[in-house]
């Protein structure tokens, strides 16, 4: 999955033209359109470049269920999908499925743009990841289907940590610290034990929920920040400690191109999305030299002493409210990532939708590390203004603040907690 998922928020433009025909599409729950004689199916270049067999054969089963059945098919990159959907989904010719990344969904299901779908027509929905689930889920109400996961790992330079006397990766936090001491004493102060840009929410939310803490916490309908709670400040103290003993690179920046760094031989651990190692490996990043053979993933030890909890990124499937196919949609959703399409998925390097699925791929040496990842995981709030949270980023904003010392951890997190409370309840 070598991309980064966007949030949604560009869908104000919609509005007025799903919410004339939303209501009653909605009530329908998807049975609509089983008569219909063309599907069309809106897929990430992911689906194009990676896995065209899949696609190919889950239409083949819905074309021998319903013979002379016309599917057809677009592909779009990820950095421009949201204005052509936005742009499609205000006329009457709407796409019948629709590729969303996970943290893209919420915004839509606020604004009524996807049909409700009964989760019990879905191969394994009683299994689905939980940061999947959480992503297709508001107000009660399922929105769309998980397509595939991708949870973060840590990846460091084997033969760094053997030059500091280190042989194996650590199992606890404890073993992890006393590890990065050595390289950091080993390697000089010049150099990041651990490359971790301040400003990426997502590994510092890790820390949060390790902790027991949340970004936000819902009540009676109504979510409040809580980043100043006790326990979400101990997650963001532990990460700024983090910050302060192994980050030696420019603590205003991201992640986008931690992979590129990465390559470039700067730093021993990275924690990020399981592709970020191999990106760093390919012979246009690599200035280490053979950096595939240097590097191996473990999962991250949190300081709880439970494996750190992971933001699942991945990918869900949606019927948009306006689709005439809705019935056959869900069809050909349920044969793209069902129980034979999920098979398909993992063997194209995917973690799948489901814990069913997953547990299997723990035993497995080449899956062991993701898999087991990917069970203890986090996901945003699903409160109607996250969308707003995230355009502003103020958890960016306040990790920056944080990671050069410009605010206190409890006064940083005290303005974030404010900033969020505008918005997040706002639709």
């Amino acid at each position: 999955m070598k991309r980064k998922l966007i949030a949604a928020i560009g869908v104000a433009g919609m509005l007025v033209s799903i919410a004339a025909c939303g209501d009653d599409d909605k009530k329908d729950d998807g049975a609509k359109g089983g008569d219909a004689k063309s599907l069309t199916v809106w897929l990430t270049v992911d689906a194009q470049k990676n896995w065209p067999d899949l696609v190919k054969a889950a239409d083949d089963a819905i074309v021998a269920k319903h013979p002379g059945l016309k599917i057809s098919h677009e592909y779009y990159g990820w950095p421009d999908k949201n204005a052509k959907l936005d742009a499609v989904l205000a006329t009457d010719k709407a796409p019948d499925v629709v590729e969303m990344g996970n943290t893209e969904m919420l915004a839509y299901s606020v604004k009524g743009a996807f049909a409700e779908i009964d989760p019990s027509k879905f191969d394994n929905s009683s299994a689905w990841l939980d940061g999947l689930k959480a992503s297709v889920t508001y107000d009660g109400k399922t929105y769309g289907v998980p397509y595939y996961a991708g949870g973060r790992v840590a990846t460091w330079r084997k033969d760094i940590a053997a030059e500091a006397g280190v042989s194996a990766t650590p199992k606890t936090y404890t073993e992890l610290t006393a590890d990065l001491d050595k390289i950091q004493e080993k390697k000089g102060d010049k150099f990041s034990a651990w490359y971790q840009p301040s400003r990426d929410w997502y590994a510092a939310m890790s820390y949060v929920y390790d902790a027991g803490g949340s970004i936000a916490k819902e009540d009676g309908g109504k979510f409040k920040a809580n980043l100043s709670s006790p326990e979400s400040l101990k997650g963001l103290n532990e990460y700024k400690n983090i910050l302060g003993k192994y980050m030696h690179g420019d603590k205003t920046k991201d992640e986008a191109d931690r992979p590129i760094v990465y390559g470039q031989g700067k730093s021993a651990l990275i924690f990020g999305a399981g592709w970020e190692g191999g990106t760093a490996a390919t012979p246009e990043n690599d200035k280490v030299g053979k950096l595939a053979d240097k590097i191996e993933n473990f999962v991250m030890p949190g300081p709880s002493g439970k494996a750190m909890p992971v933001f699942l990124g991945g990918s869900d499937l949606a019927v948009p409210v306006k689709s005439k196919a809705q019935a056959l949609a869900a069809e050909w959703i349920n044969a793209f990532t069902g129980t034979q399409g999920q098979k398909g998925l993992i063997a194209k390097q995917n973690l799948p939708n489901n814990k069913t699925d997953l547990a299997p791929l723990k035993s497995d040496p080449k899956t062991a590390v993701p898999a087991t990842a990917a069970e203890s995981s986090w996901f945003v709030p699903m409160a109607p203004g996250w969308g707003q949270v995230e355009k502003a980023k103020v958890l960016q904003d306040m990790l920056q603040a944080i990671g050069t010392g410009k605010k206190s951890v409890e006064q940083a997190a005290k303005d974030a907690d404010a900033a969020i409370d505008k918005v997040i309840n706002t639709k």
